[in-house]
């Protein structure tokens, strides 16, 4: 019997998400909204990957990812490999990465944090990419990756 592969169909426009760790797939569409796209969201998990042994990938026709949305999945899953396609073709491929600064992404964990309490910005310094832990800019407190909230 031969060697069988699924064919997944490639897209014309929109943004590809590859080397997603399998256990942040479904963190990563709920993050990005995908959930309530309106065109067409492929998604395939648990492939195998020489790079994270498991991982997920997903293919979102006609969209493309904003600064802020493309921090977000930075701190979902900063392993990830962002490629824009245009006309069948890529066009940019990045590795995401944690940034050192994150700024109008994530609420800052201390309730009485000026940002929570007033109309300004979340501005953190990344202080422990390893364990994901973010420095408020304002107030000094940490928020941890177990307490992320995203805006």
């Amino acid at each position: 019997m031969g060697k069988k592969e699924l064919v997944v169909s490639a897209i014309k426009n929109g943004t590809v998400i590859d080397h997603i760790p399998a256990d942040k797939l479904f963190q990563v569409v709920r993050t990005l909204g995908l959930t309530d796209c309106n065109t067409q969201v492929l998604m395939a998990n648990n492939l195998d990957s020489t790079k994270l042994g498991k991982k997920g990938i997903i293919k979102c026709q006609d969209v493309y990812l904003s600064q802020n949305e493309i921090n977000k999945l930075a701190l979902v899953a900063p392993s990830a490999t962002l490629i824009t396609i245009h006309e069948y073709e890529i066009t940019e491929k990045i590795n995401i990465g944690i940034p050192s600064h994150i700024e109008g992404t994530v609420k800052c964990y201390n309730p009485k944090c000026i940002t929570n309490v007033e109309n300004v910005i979340p501005k953190f310094d990344v202080i422990d990419k390893d364990d994901l832990k973010l420095q408020c800019c304002y107030c000094q407190k940490v928020t941890k990756k177990d307490t992320l909230t995203f805006l």
